[in-house]
């Protein structure tokens, strides 16, 4: 046999183990991607979990409207006081108008 035979089987087989080698490490490679984003999703799926049942309390919360319905009733009493108010103060300015109207001015 020919020493170039021998050399092409060696380069052949040096080709092929270098390429199983890179395979093994993609391979490798690639379990501990696959690993770390199963790890990762599940850790970001909880998040969202979380993140879900802290917006149902907020909306439970912003629906919630006992409290606005008290400050309201008490919007409408303050509100009811001022127009009595305005109205005595209209009342009294018409009357100090009539005296005003009649007194001698300088």
């Amino acid at each position: 046999m020919d020493w170039t035979i021998y050399g092409a089987l060696i380069a052949g087989f040096l080709a092929v183990s270098g390429a199983t080698a890179l395979l093994v490490v993609r391979v490798l490679h690639g379990r501990r991607m696959l690993k770390r984003f199963r790890r990762h999703l599940a850790k970001e799926l909880q998040r969202l979990a979380d993140l879900g049942e802290h917006t149902v309390e907020k909306v439970e919360t912003a629906t919630d409207t006992a409290d606005l319905d008290e400050s309201l009733g008490r919007l409408r009493v303050t509100l009811a006081r001022f127009a009595v108010l305005q109205a005595a103060l209209d009342e009294a300015t018409d009357a100090v108008t009539r005296v005003t109207a009649v007194y001698p001015h300088k």
